[in-house]
């Protein structure tokens, strides 16, 4: 959680917040995608979170994907900017949040994977036909589409 959003837990508690993160969806040589599973929520998610005041939103992306796997990315693509009601989340803890995920994929880049122990138990590179089943609720709508756009691209 970025300071902004903890300060503002301070004033409204779980009340909803329209919540801006910045994600990556890290592609490695043999089209494995990596998936961090949360210790909040218990589900497999992408490396992304809320974006701080005055962060350039890409900037934000490649630094979640830092702090949470230890990989620095090179390179960002846009997949998409994901809204709505089916982005609409309340984590274990209560806090309700409207979710505006601007997701990036990434082919391009360094480092070894070391996940960010406080907020992730497990680091996993996944064949897209074989992704598990517990996907973090937020992370399906993109998800979706990568594949989507996956299987496009192949044929």
């Amino acid at each position: 959680m970025t300071e902004y959003i903890k300060s503002l837990r301070k004033i409204i508690g779980h009340a909803p917040i329209l919540q801006c993160a910045a994600s990556v969806i890290v592609e490695n040589q043999q089209g494995e995608i990596l998936l961090q599973l949360r210790k909040d929520n218990n589900c497999w998610g992408y490396a992304g979170g809320s974006v701080e005041l005055d962060e350039e939103v890409e900037e934000a992306a490649k630094r979640e994907l830092y702090e949470e796997t230890g990989l620095i990315a090179h390179e960002l693509e846009l997949l998409g900017v994901f809204s709505g009601k089916d982005m609409h989340y309340i984590y274990p803890n209560g806090d309700e949040v409207s979710n505006i995920d601007i997701v990036y994929t990434c082919k391009s880049y360094s480092g070894e994977l070391k996940m960010q122990e406080d907020e992730v138990t497990d680091l996993k590179f996944f064949p897209i036909a074989n992704l598990p089943e517990n996907i973090s609720p937020p992370n399906i709508k993109a998800i979706k589409a990568y594949i989507r756009k996956r299987t496009e691209t192949q044929q």
